[in-house]
């Protein structure tokens, strides 16, 4: 981004923690994918970031358009709600089968269900939707921190590769 006056070395970078803060604390992410033609589709979705394993989770009807999509092209981006301290990141998602999620959907219905619900057990037909409905999991590949502020931006812009 050096036409914004980025800077190409890595001092006054965001660490990683900086984002990975953000994409756990976050309520409602936005997942952009887009169909096997390019059509893009942009909606927003409750989902966690599993800050361990470096992943994105969220969960849709095995219908929506964002599971059609990611079945044809795995390249999607999700990023948080806040448009002041930005994450977005780029990866490849995939369509899990709630019957082949193993221990990887077991974590993500946990850190989900005590997210949305501070008190689950208040909700128990939650897990047993979300253990019925389709999982997606989402692989960074890489992702963006910026920070608009005018005295922040530039000097904090931060790309992060896996």
């Amino acid at each position: 981004m050096a036409d914004y006056g980025v800077p190409a070395d890595l001092d006054g970078a965001l660490p990683w923690s900086w984002a990975s803060e953000r994409l756990v604390a976050n309520r409602n992410y936005w997942l952009v994918t887009a169909s096997d033609t390019g059509r893009p589709h942009a909606m927003p979705v409750w989902g966690v970031w599993l800050a361990d394993e470096e992943r994105f989770w969220s969960s849709c009807s095995p219908n929506a358009r964002k599971a059609r999509n990611l079945a044809e092209n795995p390249q999607c981006v999700v990023t948080v709600d806040d448009t002041i301290e930005c994450v977005s990141v780029e990866g490849r998602g995939r369509v899990v089968d709630p019957a082949e999620g193993g221990a990887a959907l077991d974590a993500m219905v946990a850190a989900y269900l005590a997210k949305y619900w501070p008190d689950p057990a208040e909700h128990p037909q939650m897990e047993a939707f979300l253990r019925s409905h389709t999982a997606i999991e989402v692989t960074p590949e890489r992702a963006f921190g910026i920070i608009e502020r005018e005295e922040d931006f530039a000097p904090r812009a931060t790309r992060w590769r896996w």
